[in-house]
């Protein structure tokens, strides 16, 4: 799935003419960005929030990143250094460490999760009886900040520039950050290789 998500991603990127069209108000074009887009905002904010039990806040936080990506589109700079797709994944991250931040509920095992993501399935019920629930504890452990930094670099494939970008923040501190996730959930895990 991994590599699913960021080949979609790559070919969401919008060409330039039609962020141009987005700016300047033309609806064809910003449903065209949000097509381009809302399956990575989606997931981006699903895996954020789900392992602390957030599940019913993606769809909410997706529409709000959407709101503030067409209030800010019309100063996007499409000659800087920024890509759309990190620039709206920022957005998303940050409402989503933001989410995170606030008292945390109960976790929701991430069999029920997959479930209500999915429906039944033979297959995913055997992945989150062997590996998923220790995942989903381990993820649920990681302080906000680690897991989006983990989210932006393993599911989107995004440079510890990018992160850093996103998360507000250095990158040595990306860099840190995303050594003490991996390393907490090889030893939450026991996996070599995370």
């Amino acid at each position: 799935p991994q590599a699913l998500i960021k080949a979609g991603l790559a070919r969401a990127e919008l060409d330039d003419a039609i962020v141009r069209r987005a700016q300047a108000g033309s609806e064809l074009a910003a449903r065209q960005l949000v097509v381009a887009y809302q399956n990575p905002v989606f997931t981006l904010l699903w895996r954020l929030l789900v392992p602390s039990g957030r599940e019913d806040l993606v769809e909410d936080l997706a529409q709000e990143t959407f709101l503030r990506v067409f209030r800010a589109l019309p100063g996007f700079d499409l000659t800087g250094t920024a890509r759309l797709s990190t620039w709206i994944l920022t957005i998303a991250t940050r409402l989503g460490i933001d989410e995170l931040r606030r008292t945390r509920p109960a976790l929701r095992p991430l069999a029920a999760a997959l479930q209500m993501a999915s429906g039944p399935s033979p297959e995913r019920d055997a992945i989150a009886r062997d590996q998923g629930q220790q995942v989903e504890v381990a993820m649920a452990s990681l302080t906000a900040d680690q897991r989006a930094v983990l989210v932006l670099s393993v599911y989107f494939d995004l440079g510890h520039d990018e992160i850093a970008e996103a998360v507000g923040c250095e990158v040595g501190t990306v860099k840190s950050r995303l050594s003490r996730a991996r390393r907490a959930l090889r030893e939450a895990t026991g996996w070599g290789t995370i």
